[in-house]
C-alpha cells in the first residue's frame, strides 16, 4: 500500500476527529460561549448540514483541478476554520467555522477516496478504501478521548488548535506524497459524464445499503452510555472501556472488510450486516446482562465496521472511470445514516421504550439494509452473470 494512502488516513483521522470530539466539549463550550448545552449542540447538527451537503457540492466544483491542489486547498481552509474556530469570539462565529469546515472536510473526503483508488491495483480498491475510512474509526478510538482530555487540562479551543496541528501535518505528507497529477490511464474527469454515471439505479440502492448499513450500528452507539449507566448498571468508568472495546472491534472489522470486499463484496455485506443484526438484537435483548453487553458490543463493532468497504467498493465499481461525483455522494449516504440513527432511536426511547428499544432500531434498520443489498445483488447478476 503506497504511503500517500496513510497519510491521507492521518488528514480523514485529525478531520474526523474534530467531527466526533465536540460530543465531550459540550458543557465547557456553552459556559465559555454563553449558550444552553443543547444550542451548543446545534455545532454538532451544522457539521453534520455541511457534510451532507458539501461532498457532492465540492467535488462538482473542483472536479477538473489537479486532485492534489484540490486536497491542499480543502486541508488549508480547513486549518484556518480551526484557528479561527479556537479564536472566536462568540458562538456566531464558531457556528460559520464549523459549517465551513465541514464542508471542506466532505469535500477532502470524497476526493481522497478517489485518489486512493487510483494510487492502486484494481484489486486492492477495498484495502485502500478501508485506509481511508479507518481514519474516521480512529478518530473516534483515539482522537475524541484525546480532545475532551486535553479540554480537561486546558480548555475546549486547546482542542481545536490540536486539530488544526494535526491537519497542518497532514497538509504537509498530502504535499510530499500524494501525486501531483492523476493516474496516467486517468481523463481528465467531465462533469457530463459524472452525471450520467449518477444516473444508476443500482448505484442510488447501493447509497441505500450505505446509509442504513452504518445507521443501523450508529442506532446502538449513539446511545450507549446511557444505555450502559441506565439498564446494564456498569459505572462510567466501564463505560469508557466498552467504548473502547467498540472501537478495537471496529478497527479489526474494517481491516477484515478492507481484504475481503474486493474479491467478494456482497458476502462480505451479507455476513457484516447479518452480524449487525444479531448483535442489535442482542443489545435490546441481553441490555441487563454486563458480560454480554460488553462481548455483544465489541462484536458489533467488528460486524457493522467489515461492511464499510463492501459497500464503498460496489460505488466505486459502478461508477467506473466517473467516480468522483459518485464517491463524495457515498460520504453524504454516509451522513445521513449518521443523522437518521439517533433520531429513530430517540423516537423509541421518547416512546417510553427504554434505551434497550435502539436495539431493536439497529436490528430494523439492518434488515432494511439486507433488503438493499440484495436487491442490488439481483440487478447486479441480470448485469453481469457471475458468482460474486
Amino acid at each position: 500500500m503506497p504511503l500517500a494512502v496513510y497519510v491521507l488516513g492521518l488528514a480523514i483521522f485529525a478531520m474526523g476527529t474534530s467531527e466526533f470530539m465536540l460530543a465531550g466539549l459540550l458543557p465547557a463550550m456553552a459556559a465559555d460561549l454563553g449558550v444552553s448545552v443543547p444550542d451548543a449542540g446545534l455545532l454538532i447538527s451544522a457539521f453534520a448540514i455541511g457534510m451532507v451537503i458539501g461532498a457532492p457540492l465540492l467535488a462538482a466544483l473542483t472536479l477538473r483541478w489537479p486532485r492534489r491542489r484540490t486536497l491542499l486547498a480543502f486541508l488549508a481552509v480547513f486549518v484556518a476554520m480551526h484557528v479561527v474556530g479556537a479564536l472566536a469570539p462568540g458562538y456566531g462565529v464558531l457556528f460559520a467555522t464549523r459549517v465551513v469546515g465541514a464542508f471542506v472536510y466532505a469535500g477532502f473526503f470524497g476526493v481522497a477516496a478517489v485518489a486512493a483508488t487510483d494510487m492502486v491495483p484494481a484489486g486492492s480498491r477495498a484495502r485502500a478504501l478501508a485506509v481511508v475510512v479507518g481514519g474516521i474509526t480512529l478518530s473516534t478510538v483515539l482522537g475524541v478521548p484525546a480532545g475532551t482530555l486535553i479540554s480537561q487540562y486546558a480548555d475546549w479551543r486547546a482542542a481545536f488548535w490540536t486539530v488544526a496541528v494535526l491537519t497542518a501535518l497532514a497538509f504537509a505528507g498530502v504535499l510530499a506524497l500524494v501525486p501531483a497529477g492523476r493516474a496516467a490511464a486517468a481523463a481528465v474527469p467531465r462533469l457530463r459524464d459524472e452525471l450520467r454515471a449518477m444516473a444508476n439505479l443500482r448505484l442510488w440502492i447501493t447509497y441505500g445499503a450505505v446509509s442504513l448499513s452504518f445507521s443501523s450500528m450508529m442506532a446502538s452507539f449513539g446511545y450507549l452510555g446511557a444505555l450502559l449507566t441506565d439498564t446494564t448498571g456498569l459505572s462510567e468508568g466501564w463505560v469508557s472501556l466498552v467504548l473502547a472495546l467498540f472501537g478495537l472491534g471496529s478497527l479489526i472489522g474494517i481491516t477484515i472488510g478492507g481484504r475481503t470486499a474486493d474479491a467478494r463484496p456482497f458476502t462480505t455485506f451479507y455476513v457484516g450486516m447479518a452480524g449487525v443484526l444479531v448483535t442489535s438484537a442482542g443489545v435490546a435483548l441481553l441490555a441487563s446482562s454486563p458480560v454480554a453487553m460488553v462481548v455483544t458490543v465489541f462484536l458489533m463493532g467488528v460486524a457493522g465496521m467489515a461492511t464499510n468497504p463492501a459497500v464503498s467498493v460496489r460505488v466505486y465499481a459502478l461508477a467506473g472511470s466517473a467516480a468522483t461525483l459518485a464517491g463524495s455522494t457515498n460520504v453524504s449516504a454516509f451522513n445521513v445514516g449518521n443523522t437518521l440513527a439517533p433520531w429513530l432511536a430517540g423516537l423509541g426511547i421518547s416512546a417510553g421504550f427504554g434505551y434497550s428499544s435502539v436495539g431493536w432500531v439497529g436490528a430494523a434498520m439492518a434488515a432494511g439494509a439486507l433488503g438493499l443489498g440484495a436487491l442490488g445483488h439481483a440487478l447486479h447478476r441480470r448485469a453481469v452473470p457471475v458468482a460474486v
